[in-house]
């Protein structure tokens, strides 16, 4: 993550995202640098506007949410009209997923 977390700190400062910036960044945090670790990550990146790539991943936590929700106790009793709500037509359950898929 340290290497991710490097390359975000440089994109943030308008420096140039480079095998050489993260080094020194990794460097300066006192983390050993590994070469082939770095090579990776920026040829991943290479094309990658990194902007529309944060813009993107905020989306991800509203996702998470789903399933924590998911994970509810099950002995709460729901009304009727919140069970009503629940229900999700096959429409609106393609709709959601033509979303994600642009």
């Amino acid at each position: 993550m340290e290497y991710i977390y490097s390359a975000l700190v440089l994109h943030a400062a308008g420096k140039a995202v480079d095998e050489d910036a993260i080094a020194n960044v990794l460097k300066s945090a006192g983390v050993e640098p590994d070469a082939a670790k770095i090579k990776s990550l920026t040829a991943s990146l290479e094309g990658v506007n990194i902007d529309e790539a944060i813009a993107s991943a905020a989306i991800a936590p509203v996702a998470a949410a789903a399933p924590a929700a998911a994970a509810a106790p099950a002995d709460v009793p729901k009304s009727a009209e919140e069970e009503k709500k629940e229900e999700v037509s096959e429409d609106e359950a393609a709709a959601g997923l033509a979303a994600l898929f642009g």
